[in-house]
């Protein structure tokens, strides 16, 4: 058998797993950048909802349709009041959301209510430094229980889930780790009135309290775009493979 029969087995091998891994990176490679065209068409439509006029509230009988897909960032307006019952804490170590926070603190969540009995949940503020003084959002959170309806515009937003490394929430303290304001409810009695709670809460844009605590305002949206440097990364991979192929299949013709 010649020395060139003898090779063949392994260039057929080595050209194998090259077509295979050129495949892999060259897929993975389109893959991110149909991921960039979703990302910026995403960015488009959340931008075109922050930019719009407050709607009116979407009405009870709506609820149960609404998605995060159309709906999450929805501006709305509407009039509720404030319920006198226990507040949550949410905490942040900044938004990617809003440009004016940053640091420490917690989201403010209470439940409001509409003039037909249901209920929603907002989140009135962002409250610096909360974890070192609770009674901060307290004397806060009880300037706004006026009992007088409130004309409030804010942005639809859909609770979070939990991750495996989320700390649980500390019903004592009434404080949470995760935007999950259904459990809030379920947990301190938001909806215990019969009515329905709704199954998103508000940002709220506006009205920002005198002293500015809890502190709303708009929201930007801020998506990481990575994924032309990621397509970059794998067409690279696949290109260097290739030329790792040709410089062994040269070598392997010389000797």
């Amino acid at each position: 058998m010649s020395a060139l029969s003898s090779r063949r087995p392994a260039v057929a091998g080595f050209a194998i797993f090259t077509l295979l891994m050129v495949t892999a990176f060259s897929g993975l490679g389109i893959w991110q950048l149909q991921r960039r065209v979703e990302k910026h068409a995403l960015i488009a439509r959340l931008n075109e909802r922050l930019a719009a006029a407050p709607e009116a509230l979407p009405a009870a009988a709506q609820w149960p349709s609404l998605t995060p897909a159309r709906d999450e960032f929805r501006r709305v307006s509407f009039t509720a009041t404030y319920a006198p019952l226990p507040d949550a804490m949410v905490y942040s170590a900044g938004s990617a959301v809003r440009d004016d926070v940053s640091g420490p603190g917690t989201w403010a969540f209470l439940p409001v209510q509409l003039a037909d009995g249901n209920t929603i949940v907002v989140n009135a503020g962002f409250v610096q430094n909360t974890m070192q003084d609770r009674n901060q959002q307290d004397r806060a959170v009880r300037r706004l229980i006026t009992g007088d309806p409130a004309e409030l515009t804010g942005y639809i937003r859909f609770p979070e889930n939990a991750g495996a490394l989320t700390p649980a929430e500390s019903v004592a303290k009434r404080l949470w780790f995760t935007r999950d304001h259904l459990a809030m409810a379920r947990t301190l009695g938001w909806g215990e009135s019969g009515k329905a709670v709704a199954p998103f809460y508000i940002d709220l844009e506006t009205p920002v309290p005198e002293n500015g605590i809890p502190k709303p305002g708009p929201l930007s949206v801020h998506l990481k775009d990575d994924h032309l440097q990621y397509a970059i990364t794998w067409f690279t991979l696949a290109f260097a493979v290739v030329i790792a192929f040709g410089v062994w299949w040269r070598g392997q013709r010389r000797a």
